[in-house]
């Protein structure tokens, strides 16, 4: 498709990283002084692409743009608001929803009620559980890019826990899972301020992927949240995955791949296992790898953007059809 200049803030910097690699449109993300929230722009930590550029926010209304992407409830409800010009709240509009309901699981409507706004899940459990109203909604599932000379050695008899902030993101982030576990199985938790609960603290970008590959295992704590990027990124170097069958890790981690299980108990009895024998970890991590591959691959994620791009221009194209002419 053609080129699109798209104005989105820096919400999730790692899948802003993976959405603007291969993509053949440019990215413009407004930035404030002090780098407030949503407003970091090229945060440092990532090889970002020449696709990708800091505008000043004051600067944004006088800049064109052929559609915005929202990722937050703030960027719709207040920074639209705040930065855009009236005319370009009329331009396509998609909003990137990176989570499920909190609220409510199956109750809570979403903050987008209108039918020229595409709204995007990152997984079918999201969308099952959202209710959009008159929102036309579509999935489109993580993709990511990992070396291909990293290889999964299993070496440390040792799991990894990766999860940002988990001491104070408290029980839907498995906190207490976490610390049950770790009082029975080696575990080494890496991500933001990790350190607050023994951690290893956060570890960049491009070095994670052969940091994680001399682990057993990857545990993923977490009862309630999207599927995780650092689940996809560690399938795809070969970790098994254990984890709690919940959200849409059920359909992710199948025989093969890993292990889920809603019985934490069963968990540990796994984790053990693998921790005993590592020929079990590596007949795992074949499956984990070639499904991952096959699943979150950044091609098919490129192509599902495109076709979302190309839907919003759509819908706002047919608001333009349908206004009552002069």
């Amino acid at each position: 498709m053609q080129p699109l200049r798209i104005l989105t803030w820096h919400v999730h910097g790692n899948y802003l990283y993976y959405l603007t690699q291969k993509s053949c449109h440019q990215f413009y993300l407004p930035i404030k002084p002090d780098r407030p929230e949503g407003y970091g722009g090229r945060l440092p930590g990532f090889a970002w692409s020449d696709n990708v550029c800091d505008v000043p926010a004051q600067e944004v209304r006088n800049l064109q743009f052929d559609c915005i992407l929202f990722q937050s409830q703030k960027n719709y409800l207040e920074d639209q608001y705040e930065i855009l010009s009236p005319t370009q709240r009329q331009l396509p509009r998609l909003y990137l929803e990176h989570d499920p309901p909190q609220d409510h699981p199956t109750d809570t409507r979403h903050i987008v009620d209108d039918p020229e706004v595409l709204l995007i899940h990152v997984t079918a459990f999201n969308q099952l559980m959202w209710d959009s109203r008159r929102t036309p909604t579509c999935v489109i599932e993580h993709g990511v890019i990992v070396p291909d000379d990293v290889q999964y050695s299993g070496e440390l008899e040792r799991g990894l826990v990766i999860v940002n902030n988990l001491a104070s993101r408290g029980r839907r982030l498995g906190a207490d899972i976490f610390e049950r576990v770790r009082a029975v199985v080696p575990l080494d938790l890496i991500g933001m301020n990790s350190e607050d609960i023994g951690g290893l603290g956060e570890i960049g970008h491009e070095e994670l992927p052969q940091f994680a590959a001399r682990y057993r295992f990857l545990f993923n704590p977490i009862r309630y949240t999207s599927l995780g990027l650092a689940v996809c990124e560690a399938m795809s170097i070969g970790l098994p995955i254990i984890g709690l069958a919940t959200t849409e890790m059920v359909t992710v981690v199948e025989n093969g791949s890993g292990y889920v299980n809603t019985d934490v108990t069963k968990l540990i009895e796994t984790m053990h296992e693998l921790l005993q024998h590592l020929s079990k970890a590596q007949s795992l991590s074949h499956g984990a790898r070639i499904a991952a591959r096959s699943r979150f691959n950044i091609t098919r994620f490129t192509q599902d953007w495109n076709a979302a791009f190309a839907t919003s221009q759509q819908l706002a194209f047919n608001k333009l059809d349908l206004a009552p002419h002069p």
